[in-house]
């Protein structure tokens, strides 16, 4: 028996069509709501693109939903108060869902991913972090995947099958997942690495026929960075050491044909911004976030995604530090005067501008305060602080290029910038 959602007996009466008037929401609820306990007898992927048309046809205003689903609807705005205009986009999405799904079964993460993808008027990440809070979320484990990971997995596949498996050893080494034990390296270097290896693969895979990394030889190696200079010649040369050591020691390849290779260390000095473009950079950033992220770049010479990850209990304001871990180290930055009047300056702000905010980062956005998943600020954000022209790596390499031409002190410059 297949009990009828509707109430009644008999077959489902179909919506009419074509008779150029527009239905009215309460003739035409949807008889897709489940009862509780009641599984589903096809699993197939749901299409919404027809589901929005039809609500488009709609009258104005809002479809009526039960008790239960309402009472998650306000629910969900209470939780969100002071949201901008823009994120109605939030609501419409979980109106939809609940108008459509009904609000007593769990709903699939992937219905909510396919439903905000058609339409950029509607949102899906708020909305699932809400229904997995309450239990009413089924989560869809391929869309967790670390996205360097997706991509690695999708150029391996791109390769010919024994240079793909040869490549992916190499990935392994580089996550330690084999036998000797070391410190794991992260999807998105390796994702480095490989961007700059995939042209050298992708020639010799197709135009030099090689059809396993055991044939290729010193010579092609040599005329793979021969063409190459400066930085570019230099992460091949580094990428290319990387490959072929990890292939020697898991003993997939008999000889290492990049041995020595030499990586080419760059020569000359590193230039100094120009004293014209630093006079008055604090002037030119308007926001708290920039100011602060200015100093910290310009005076203490932190990099970019040390930044972004700082954590709001590293900052001691009554003793004037700040620490940074890096792994399993810990830094400790001590604020000078400005450095200290702009953090407490950022610290206030953040507070007046999100006082419910629970994110353990330091630096938040308007996007990450509100987050449930207390995400770290995005080096986008971070980036777009700064005055036109000007970089966080250029920054940081003129503070430690300035103090190494003042001190010549290695032991000073280790300790100032922990390097």
């Amino acid at each position: 028996m297949i009990a009828l959602p509707t109430g009644k007996g008999g077959p489902f009466e179909a919506f009419p069509v074509g008779d150029g008037q527009a239905p009215d929401y309460d003739e035409q609820r949807p008889a897709l709501h489940t009862s509780r306990g009641q599984e589903a007898l096809f699993t197939s992927r749901r299409d919404w693109a027809p589901v929005l048309a039809w609500l488009r046809s709609m009258p104005s205003g809002e479809p009526p939903l039960t008790k239960t689903a309402q009472w998650l609807l306000e629910e969900f705005t209470r939780h969100r108060p002071g949201q901008r205009p823009d994120y109605r986009k939030n609501t419409r999405t979980l109106t939809i869902l609940l108008y459509r799904l009904g609000a007593e079964t769990a709903i699939f993460e992937r219905d909510v991913h396919d439903l905000a993808r058609i339409d950029v008027n509607l949102a899906a990440k708020p909305v699932c972090q809400f229904l997995r809070d309450r239990g009413l979320l089924v989560e869809d484990p391929e869309l967790h995947r670390d996205a360097d990971l997706v991509w690695i997995e999708s150029t391996l596949t791109a390769l010919p099958k024994p240079v793909a498996s040869e490549v992916g050893t190499w990935v392994k080494v580089m996550r330690e997942q084999v036998r000797r034990e070391g410190e794991p390296r992260g999807y998105d270097g390796i994702r480095r690495y490989l961007t700059t290896l995939q042209p050298t693969l992708t020639v010799w895979t197709t135009t030099a026929g090689v059809g396993s990394l055991r044939e290729i030889t010193k010579e092609q190696v040599e005329d793979a960075v021969d063409d190459l200079s400066g930085y570019a010649r230099r992460g091949l040369a580094i990428a290319l050491r990387s490959l072929f050591r990890a292939l020697k020691r898991e003993r997939v390849i008999f000889r290492n044909p990049a041995r020595d290779l030499p990586v080419g260390d760059l020569k000359g000095v590193p230039k100094s911004i120009p004293a014209d473009v630093l006079m008055g950079l604090l002037d030119q950033v308007t926001t708290p976030l920039g100011r602060l992220v200015v100093t910290l770049a310009s005076i203490h010479a932190l990099p970019g995604h040390e930044i972004r990850t700082l954590r709001a209990t590293g900052l001691d304001l009554s003793r004037g530090t700040l620490g940074v871990q890096r792994g399993l180290l810990r830094h400790t930055l001590y604020l000078e005067e400005l450095t200290h009047q702009l953090a407490a300056d950022w610290t206030t702000y953040r507070h007046l501008r999100w006082p419910a905010s629970a994110n353990p980062h330091l630096l938040v956005s308007q996007k990450t305060a509100v987050d449930p998943d207390h995400p770290a600020v995005n080096i986008g954000t971070l980036r777009a602080a700064l005055p036109k022209g000007l970089t966080l790596a250029s920054l940081r390499q003129d503070r430690i290029l300035n103090e190494a031409f003042e001190s010549a002190d290695p032991l000073k410059l280790m300790r100032l910038f922990g390097v």
